[in-house]
């Protein structure tokens, strides 16, 4: 007879962290971890969380369409963004915003792209940022082909694909670590575990406990990280990095954090948990920007005037890529035609001449 294993015989991984919710020191910090780099990752964060705030607004006030709110992953995307090399290949989500940024986006083509643009995903000629995806789990296989071009041209990079826990159900998340795994392609899997799929909590998603244990199936390396936790994360995307460097192919990292809002602004997130509650505990028990202040207050890096002037001089930040973002020239109603066929089908033509009749009879704006 043969033993099957019982589930409960599975060993969960261990969460890996670095900062202790008190800012203490748990382990220690990675050489390159110097106290300027630690700063510069206390005010990216503060920066993406006056942007992500600002855009909320913005949506409320009707001058940008639907947006996707990152508050409370800030550490998983600042973090992971700030471990990559100028060079290497960024595959988001429409969520990460705040990484984008960190790798070299300008803000105001974020602020653009939810505004309607269709130039807005456009990235500066010396980075290798892909536009936002918004179909589910697709973005991963895409990095893989990247990571596996990169390993056949010899060239010193990694790709980074980020996705959320619902992506884990999709079989392109699989198809992408199997893949990734035979060939051994130099690409990070970093998911953000923020407990939801839109509705859906993680344990209605799946039996297995925890996204990271799925790497033994396709024999990968899987780190479970405290994506709370900004220096634990850099320090695992770095040594997801050697690994990849060095040959061995690809690693899984499950961030596990939350974001305080809705999945999107046309969400209502109290119809499926207790949406205040759960936001404040995380808030005031595990919020990432005020876990590394502690850190930096410990060590004498800090204080109340530093933080008032930076919070004043990236308002301004904020505010002058907003300002660059509307001074922008207008999308037409009819830029939703280009770009998708070669030659338009009838159907298609029919329609793009029903939307210029009622942009010429002034039933929509120009």
């Amino acid at each position: 007879m043969t033993h099957q294993t019982k589930a409960t015989e599975h060993k969960v991984p261990e969460l890996f962290e670095v900062l202790s919710q008190e800012g203490e020191l748990l382990q220690q910090l990675d050489g390159d971890l110097s106290d300027e780099l630690i700063l510069r990752m206390y005010e990216q964060m503060n920066l993406v969380r006056v942007f992500d705030r600002k855009s909320v607004h913005l949506q409320r006030q009707g001058r940008m369409g639907t947006y996707a709110p990152f508050e409370g992953q800030e550490a998983s995307q600042v973090g992971s963004a700030m471990a990559l090399s100028p060079k290497d290949w960024m595959f988001p989500t429409y969520r990460d915003h705040a990484a984008t940024i960190t790798h070299g986006q300008p803000m105001q083509r974020v602020f653009l792209y939810w505004m309607g643009h269709m130039d807005a995903s456009v990235c500066p000629d010396d980075k290798r940022i892909l536009p936002q995806c918004v179909p589910i789990a697709t973005q991963m296989v895409h990095a893989v082909g990247a990571a596996w071009g990169s390993k056949l041209k010899g060239e010193p990079n990694v790709s980074i694909a980020y996705f959320g826990d619902g992506a884990s159900s999709e079989g392109d998340f699989h198809e992408a670590l199997n893949f990734a795994g035979v060939f051994e392609a130099p690409v990070i899997f970093f998911c953000q575990n923020n407990g939801y799929a839109i509705s859906v909590p993680f344990d209605k998603q799946s039996a297995s406990r925890t996204i990271s244990q799925r790497a033994a199936a396709y024999d990968v390396p899987g780190i479970r990280v405290d994506g709370n936790d900004i220096l634990a994360v850099w320090m695992a995307v770095r040594q997801a990095m050697k690994h990849g460097l060095a040959g061995k192919g690809p690693t899984l990292i499950e961030a596990i954090t939350f974001r305080y809002g809705a999945h999107t602004t046309a969400d209502d997130p109290k119809k499926y948990r207790d949406q205040e509650a759960l936001s404040e505990q995380w808030r005031t028990q595990r919020d990432p920007i005020h876990r590394l202040r502690l850190f930096l207050d410990k060590k004498g890096l800090w204080n109340d005037l530093k933080e008032q002037q930076m919070l004043q001089r990236l308002s301004e930040q904020v505010e002058t890529a907003l300002h660059d973002a509307e001074s922008y020239p207008k999308t037409k109603p009819t830029a939703m035609f280009e770009h998708v066929y070669a030659e338009a089908p009838w159907q298609i033509q029919e329609q793009e001449k029903q939307m210029q009749s009622m942009i010429a009879q002034g039933g929509l704006l120009a």
